[in-house]
């Protein structure tokens, strides 16, 4: 463990005193590498740094000192030029070339990276990158089924695709919501001008939602269906690629890489399906992009409310005054006056007093509700005497004989439109409204789980079947209604006709 988070000599100079010339020169030779131009001569380099102003004072010989202190840093190696020499002065003195390493690469393309992005998050809500990496992970569930697997190539190409599209999709995605939260975009969402941006702000979120359900829910399903066992053929076959491109340096063992794969398979699919310790990345994605949605709305409500309050009604107080100016007789000015400001003598009562608990009853059904009022003086209380404790055993006994009652003849009336196994929507005749009411409610608990299965009150498995393109009618006492077609099927049903 101390090996492995060792200081890393390779950084220091970007914090070095020097920075300024040590940086300048690392970045022309991040530069040409990209160019791949690999080997540099000082007289090179120093024409390049004297092309700057603010290097102009800057000698030869402070160049090759820069020069040494980057090689005992570990970013440059210095290789011996060993051709002819053409001067006495190149023969008495050794001429180096000089190579970047592989830490000073990664250091300046990473700076290169957030130079361009500045002080503030990137990233983007891209649902072509879920589409990208569903159709290749549909390949390589093809390629799976095959009798004998595709060449070694080709198994790698698909598993590089695969993690190239889910590191651009954590990174895009992660980077975004850090960036929509950050104090920034905070201050700007607070800002009358944020009112113009917010509709194409809200379409971005709610459109990159849409998608990435359409999208996400098909890359759970199909990687639910591949499991490690028929996987690990495959990797062994991307194993055999990476063991054939030669290298220099000391080839890793194949557990070892079949190891990290494993491992690199096992963060793709917690992303996506969770496990039994966190809920998925993908759920936490969405909930958070919806939580965007709702901000925005409060914002935008917000400002619209601080607009309003300080609007000046001073043309609307006038024009008011002349439309009453203009009336003939008084009944006509209260007539105005009760559209423009209301009833004067209007009251509203609140009561807490809860007659029902049942949710589906209609305000018309209910009791009228009487409320006593209190003498509003400092010194009233409410007479109180001493009472005895009053069995209530028999009223909850009747009320649970009530209750049950009202269950079993829900089931009853359930059972009579049971064809087979199943209920089919558009087949039924004209039923209760509460039948109605309690399908309805059937259709809302399946459509809050994945497999489209619940479990009723009287311990029934039920699974809709919901068919969108195809509209028919739900006829009940209370009216007929427009709605997808459904198909209910009882599973305790299939299985009690199996045992």
């Amino acid at each position: 463990m101390m090996q492995t988070f060792k200081k890393v000599i390779e950084a220091s100079y970007l914090t070095a005193e020097k920075a300024w010339s040590y940086r300048a020169i690392l970045r022309y030779f991040y530069i040409q590498h990209e160019r791949m131009r690999e080997f540099l001569f000082p007289e090179e380099i120093l024409a390049h740094l004297k092309g700057s102003s603010d290097f102009k004072d800057y000698t030869e010989e402070q160049l090759h000192q820069d020069l040494e202190q980057l090689v005992r840093w570990n970013n440059l190696l210095a290789r011996q030029e060993m051709g002819r020499a053409h001067t006495i002065e190149e023969f008495k003195k050794k001429r180096f070339r000089y190579q970047c390493t592989p830490y000073t690469v990664e250091f300046e393309r990473m700076l290169s990276e957030m130079e361009k992005g500045g002080d503030v998050f990137g990233g983007s809500l891209e649902k072509k990158e879920f589409e990208r990496l569903y159709q290749t992970l549909v390949d390589m569930e093809k390629a799976l089924q095959q009798p004998a697997l595709p060449q070694a190539d080709d198994c790698s190409q698909l598993w590089n695709d695969i993690f190239t599209y889910f590191r651009s999709i954590t990174k895009n995605t992660s980077d975004y919501i850090a960036h929509i939260n950050s104090e920034q975009a905070e201050e700007r969402m607070h800002t009358e001008a944020f009112l113009v941006f917010k509709d194409q702000f809200t379409s971005y979120l709610r459109d990159f939602i849409v998608g990435l359900q359409h999208t996400a829910q098909k890359i759970q399903q199909l990687l639910r269906s591949i499991d490690m066992e028929k996987l690990r053929p495959f990797i062994q076959q991307v194993i055999v690629h990476q063991q054939h491109v030669p290298r220099f340096e000391e080839v890793t063992d194949d557990t070892a890489l079949m190891e990290d794969m494993e491992g690199k398979w096992q963060t793709l699919t917690v992303w996506f399906l969770g496990d039994a310790y966190r809920e998925s990345e993908l759920d936490s994605l969405q909930t958070r992009t919806n939580e965007q949605i709702r901000r925005i709305t409060r914002v935008v409500q917000r400002l619209g409310e601080r607009h309003h309050y300080f609007r000046s009604r001073k043309k609307d107080y006038l024009h008011l005054a002349n439309w009453f100016a203009s009336m003939e007789n008084v009944d006509e000015a209260h007539e105005l006056s009760a559209v423009a400001f209301g009833v004067l003598h209007t009251r509203h009562l609140f009561s807490d007093h809860i007659p029902s608990e049942d949710i589906y009853t209609d305000t018309w059904q209910e009791q009228p509700i009487k409320h006593e009022t209190n003498p509003r003086i400092r010194n009233y209380r409410e007479k109180t005497k001493a009472g005895a404790i009053i069995n209530q055993r028999e009223a909850k006994e009747t009320v649970r004989k009530q209750y049950l009652q009202e269950k079993l003849a829900e089931q009853n009336t359930i059972e009579k439109y049971i064809e087979g196994n199943t209920i089919t929507i558009e087949n039924l005749p004209i039923i209760e409204t509460n039948v109605r009411k309690m399908l309805l409610s059937w259709i809302g608990k399946a459509m809050a789980k994945q497999d489209r299965t619940f479990k009723t009150e009287h311990g029934r498995v039920v699974k809709v079947h919901l068919t969108p393109e195809r509209r028919v009618p739900l006829r009940a006492e209370d009216g007929t209604m427009e709605m997808p077609a459904v198909t209910f099927e009882f599973l305790d049903e299939v299985s009690n006709h199996g045992a």
